[in-house]
């Protein structure tokens, strides 16, 4: 199943943020990706997870959660990238928006983050466990959670590259603090960027078999 990404913008928060929707034909469910950096929507690793989703009769929704002039700050300052409850708010603002609208409305939904969105991620699935079935982190702080962790019960993958030490004890200390059933995926050869060849594709496939089991699972016990 292939779908054609639309662009579009959501209304959240007194602020538009720029984003792309993808629905194959009676999707199973629906995944909102949250990079800290921002861009989501110009990421190529999103951009292959998002297509390996809606292979899989997935929705996808790619938001860029920073306005354009909240990213030119961010360059210059790093003023947002770190404040994952700045972005975790606008992730439950996305989350209970796609809960509200027609074509997602009554999906199960996960979430996948990268950077400082895997803690927003993790952040929503405490503050909204009812959408938020599963939650991905490629590459992710999922530390910056802080306590949120405690809250967070939703099953969670977490992908790191078998180079990037830092960051894979990182994501290990952090699933232990995890409420929920996680496990930390490590992809061989791969470091913190996912650049070396493969590397990116395994991690879209390691998420994509995540998702789609989690969420066509609850879609199939809800439809019973």
């Amino acid at each position: 199943m292939t779908a054609a990404p639309q662009s579009r913008r959501f209304e959240v928060l007194d602020v538009d943020l720029d984003g792309a929707v993808a629905l194959p034909p009676d999707p199973a469910g629906v995944v909102l990706f949250a990079h800290g950096l921002g861009g989501s929507g110009h990421d190529e690793r999103d951009v292959l997870a998002a297509r390996e989703l809606n292979n899989v009769g997935i929705a996808t929704v790619m938001v860029d959660l920073l306005t354009p002039a909240e990213q030119r700050i961010d360059a210059a300052t790093a003023e947002f990238r770190f404040d994952a409850a700045f972005l975790g708010v606008r992730v439950i603002a996305l989350a209970d928006l796609l809960a509200a609208e027609r074509e997602t409305s009554g999906l199960p939904g996960g979430v996948l983050g990268s950077h400082s969105g895997a803690a927003a991620a993790l952040i929503a699935a405490a503050a909204r466990p009812q959408w938020v079935r599963a939650v991905a982190s490629r590459g992710g702080r999922p530390e910056l959670a802080g306590e949120f962790l405690q809250l967070a019960r939703a099953p969670t993958l977490l992908v790191v590259g078998e180079y990037d030490h830092p960051l894979r004890e990182l994501n290990e200390e952090a699933a232990d603090r995890i409420a929920g059933p996680n496990r930390v995926a490590v992809v061989p050869g791969a470091g913190h960027l996912f650049d070396e060849p493969g590397a990116a594709a395994m991690a879209a496939e390691l998420t994509r078999d995540f998702f789609r089991v989690l969420l066509q699972a609850r879609e199939q016990a809800h439809s019973r």
